[in-house]
Order: structure tokens, then sequence, then C-alpha cells
């Protein structure tokens, strides 16, 4: 037991310093590289403070809570469909958070709205549409009185589904610049990134991480089935009804401020639960660590692969992603290929 528990304390240690490494290296390197030590100590140039200060120290932090947010929302997800291929944006938040943005982007821009209200108006948009998802996803799950997970899944399928069709739409409709400015957005990118959007962000994701940690005790006994979990002493429909909230409201969040980024919520508790087992405390805080390295990673490599350019870093995810994907595959059906 104690072994054990060493184990994954210490993978816990290492994943904390991979995050901190990752984050001092995203810090310094870019299309222009700072010295950290001048910049804390008030040494650097003004430019190079402004930089740090402003515009990459912002970035940084939303890559890192939207990653962390991102992989634990899968690691629960997972938990609570019992399915290892489940992932935040199968419930629909992330399709109806896009919408939200694109028909800001869209609308905003034809009815000459004020850049500062474009500025914000996109990510309040994003949040307002994801609730919207997420008030619709209980009324269907909570019918007949309890809260259908099975239902939560085909609901968010089917408006997965109708947010193409709006998106579509709204692509159609649009004009050079702003077909331009939805294609980047939609892929993925963390360079809106300012305080006054960062910081409630934190906030935000933070409480809904918090509040699924404090399901992962319960999530594990309804690994057992709902009805063994009951008689365990599991209030399985508030654990269902929190862990959908919480996922939710990290979902709308993240893709609101950073566009849709797939493959956090799927691969990273993928590999964590090879490492650290399928207890969900340790899962969902190794993945939130680990999500928030990889996300910080991603980032970086999407300001220095083309510099001075930026690759949208929804590229890169599904880079790393993708294969990652296909080699599940093959190891859980062997004559797959």
């Amino acid at each position: 037991m104690s072994r054990c528990f060493s184990y994954q304390a210490l993978i816990t240690c290492g994943l904390l310093i991979t995050l901190a490494v990752s984050v001092i290296i995203a810090l310094s390197q870019g299309a222009l590289n700072l010295d950290l030590i001048a910049v804390l100590f008030g040494e650097a140039a003004d430019l190079d403070s402004e930089v740090m200060s402003n515009i990459r120290a912002p970035r940084i932090l939303l890559a890192a809570a939207a990653g962390a947010g991102l992989a634990a929302s899968g690691a629960a997800l997972q938990g609570l469909f019992r399915n290892p291929l489940a992932d935040p944006g199968l419930i629909g938040v992330s399709g109806g958070a896009a919408i939200g943005a694109v028909a800001m982007i869209v609308l905003g821009d034809t009815l000459n709205l004020p850049p500062v209200i474009l500025t914000y108006g996109v990510p309040v948009a994003a949040v307002l549409a994801s609730f919207v998802v997420i008030s619709i996803l209980f009324l269907f799950a909570s019918r007949n009185g309890g809260f259908n997970v099975a239902t939560v899944l085909l609901a968010g399928i089917a408006i997965n589904a109708i947010s193409s069709v709006g998106i579509g739409i709204f692509q159609y409709i649009s004009d050079d610049g702003q077909l331009r400015t939805l294609t980047f957005w939609m892929m993925g990118s963390f360079g809106r990134a300012s305080w006054n959007t960062v910081a409630p962000a934190l906030a935000v994701i933070t409480g809904a991480f918090l509040l699924l940690l404090q399901q992962a005790r319960d999530l594990d006994r309804l690994q057992l089935g709902d009805a063994e979990a009951y008689y365990l002493g599991v209030n399985t429909q508030r654990v269902k009804v929190g862990i959908i909230f919480a996922a939710a409201l990290t979902v709308g969040v993240a893709v609101a401020l950073s566009g849709i980024i797939g493959f956090v919520g799927l691969v990273v508790p993928h590999i964590i639960r090879f490492v650290v087992g399928v207890k969900h405390t340790y899962l969902i805080i190794c993945s939130a660590l680990l999500g928030a390295s990889l996300l910080v990673v991603a980032d970086l490599g999407a300001r220095l692969i083309l510099v001075p350019a930026e690759v949208p870093v929804g590229l890169v995810t599904s880079a790393i992603g993708a294969p990652f994907f296909l080699w599940l595959i093959v190891r859980r059906v062997p004559n797959a290929f």
C-alpha cells in the first residue's frame, strides 16, 4: 500500500517538475528569445518585460489551464461512461461553444461592432452558448426523474451535428476576412490570451477541477455499476451531475478562449492510466498535470515551427494525438491491420 502510494506520489512530483520546466522554457523561447532571469530582476529591456508580462505569461497560463481542464475532464468522463474512448467533445459543449463564438465573429463584424466588443464578445458568446448546451443536456437527461448518462452522450452527439451545420452556414455567408478568422480560431490558438480573460478562466477551471477531484472516490465505486455503487453509499445522481457539469463548464471556457483543441482529453488520460493505474484521485491529478505540460509544449511548438508566423495549436495536438489513437486501435484490436 505504502509502496504504491510512494510510486504514485513520485509520478506526481515528476509531472510537476515537467510542467515547471515546460513553463520556464515556454516563457523564454519564441519569436523573441527572453532572458527570464533578467526580466524577473528588472534588468531586461522594456520591450522584453512587456512581452513577458502582457503577452507570453497570460498565454502560457491559459495553455496550462486549458490543458489541465480538458485532460482532467477527459479522465472523469471516461470513468463516468466506463469507456476509454470518451472525450469531453462528445457531450456537445465544445460544438455549442464554437457556434456561439463563430456567430459573434461573423455577425459582430457584419454589424460593425466596436473592436473592444468583438474582443470580449467572442469568449462571452461561446460561454453563454456552452451554458445553453449544458441546460439542454440536463433537460434531456433528467426527463424521467433520474439522470441518464447515455442520454447525455446521445444528446451531445446530436448537438455536435447541429453545431456543425450552424458553423457551416456561418462559414458560407462569411467574407474572406471573416472566413480566415473563423478557420484560424477553429484550429485553436492561445494568441488572444490577456489577463482580463485568463484570470476568470483560471478561477472557473480551478473550481471545476476541484469539483471533479471531489467526485474521484465515488467515481471509483461507480466502476462496479450504478446499483453496486448505490449500495456502497454513493449518491450516483449527484456524482453524475457533478462530473457532467464540471466537464461541460471546463470545455466551454477552454473552447471560448482558445478554440477547438482536440485529442488532449482523449490521449492524456490513456497515458496516465498506463502509468498510475485506474484510481481516479491520482488519475485526475496526473492527467491535469500532463495535459497542462502537453499544451504548453504544443503552444511552444506552434510558435517556433514557422517563426515569425504561428501554426494553430490544434494542428500540433492533432499531429501528436492521431498517431497515438492509431496505436491504441492496433493495441486493442491486434488484427486491425
